[in-house]
């Protein structure tokens, strides 16, 4: 399959989130969202979203970088020239643009799109997806006191979702997974996340989170960290996850070589696109390392891709996928993403591309800036 891209438009949107929505490095109540309307040269277009945040507080990247990278360094790559595959453009952009990788992830996630939509045929089965259904975890904000965050668990496990992810920092973490350990009981699927919160001398402090039965604690310690990350980990019975840490293929092998964790947190995002998300799905399945799929407060476009990429087998543990509802008044895709009483979102393998009719008035009507690149 031959692709030539004939344009990319850009557009900002903003939305507001249902609830703030705080981790340990700030709060968020409104998303400033970087969407991408990719065309080739017979008219055919597809969507993707770049997941970079409002601040560099996640990763080096926000939306104001990314938007610069994509029109400076990144589609210039990309337009115009001929693609034999959506597979080809993430080796080419890594050879040309050093770091940036929701940029290019942006540019590549959308030539993946464009490819499914010319095949007829869905995102998820191109990228090689076999399940149907894929489990759902929430993500939940660092609450103000341990009771309020007990009525959020239990809520959302009531609700159907298959783990609790409990964002955690110090000063709002012991105390906190305590409780909601001893109202749940010991079986609830709980896990922490501390966003690099952490340093080496909390190592003791860490230590004490084994005895809440967690299925694992996510990025505790500095996100360019691997080596730190082995030490905790030996220290623990708790599987560590690995998430920010995680940017390549290469930082898997260091990971496998230095155990560092023995779980991933895939975002396509984070990686560079959906071509490194898979190559770093099958190194972690050969190595039996389970993974799952992480989400960044998407809309409907970004999940749609995350769904996708959570549809191919090694991602057995439940991702952060949840409906539509969780985040948003109203989303940008018909039909809204939602989860069923058992806590699975459905894998739309009978429609094509991302699976997900696309707003356009919505879009619009969201929309405060936008720019159009074309091929020269």
């Amino acid at each position: 399959m031959s692709i030539r891209l004939q344009s990319i438009t850009l557009r900002e949107i903003r939305m507001a989130l249902v609830e703030p929505f705080r981790i340990s490095s700030g709060t968020a109540d409104l998303r400033r969202i970087l969407l991408l309307e990719t065309r080739d040269a017979d008219g055919t277009a597809a969507w993707s979203e770049c997941v970079a945040g409002e601040r560099p507080y996640f990763s080096p990247e926000t939306i104001d970088t990314a938007w610069l990278a994509i029109r400076e360094w990144v589609a210039p790559l990309a337009l115009g020239e001929p693609l034999a595959g959506p597979d080809v453009l993430h080796p080419r952009l890594e050879a040309a643009v050093r770091g940036h990788y929701m940029a290019k992830a942006a540019v590549e996630m959308g030539v993946w799109v464009l490819a499914a939509e010319r095949a007829r045929v869905s995102l998820a089965a191109l990228l090689g997806g076999t399940r149907p259904q894929i489990a759902t975890g929430i993500s939940i904000g660092i609450q103000d006191n341990p009771q309020r965050l007990v009525d959020v668990v239990r809520r959302a496990l009531a609700q159907g979702y298959r783990k609790a992810k409990i964002k955690v920092q110090p000063g709002a973490d012991v105390a906190y997974l305590a409780a909601v350990r001893e109202a749940v009981g010991d079986g609830a699927p709980l896990m922490a996340d501390a966003n690099s919160a952490y340093t080496p001398a909390d190592f003791d402090h860490l230590a004490g989170f084994d005895r809440f039965g967690l299925m694992m604690i996510e990025q505790p310690l500095g996100r360019d960290d691997l080596l730190r990350h082995a030490a905790l980990q030996r220290r623990l019975s708790t599987p560590v996850c690995l998430d920010e840490s995680i940017t390549s293929l290469d930082r898997v092998d260091d990971m496998l070589e230095l155990g560092s964790g023995r779980i991933v947190n895939i975002k396509p995002g984070r990686v560079g696109g959906l071509a490194a998300a898979r190559a770093i799905h099958d190194r972690c399945a050969a190595a039996g390392v389970p993974v799952w799929c992480g989400g960044m407060l998407e809309s409907g476009v970004g999940r749609a891709a995350n769904v996708a990429l959570a549809s191919l087998p090694n991602f057995v543990l439940p991702g952060d996928l949840s409906p539509s509802a969780r985040y948003w008044q109203s989303d940008i895709v018909s039909p809204e993403w939602t989860m069923d009483a058992d806590g699975m979102v459905t894998v739309p393998r009978d429609r094509p591309g991302l699976g997900v009719a696309v707003d356009r008035d919505r879009v619009e009507d969201l929309t405060v800036r936008s720019e159009t690149l074309t091929a020269r």
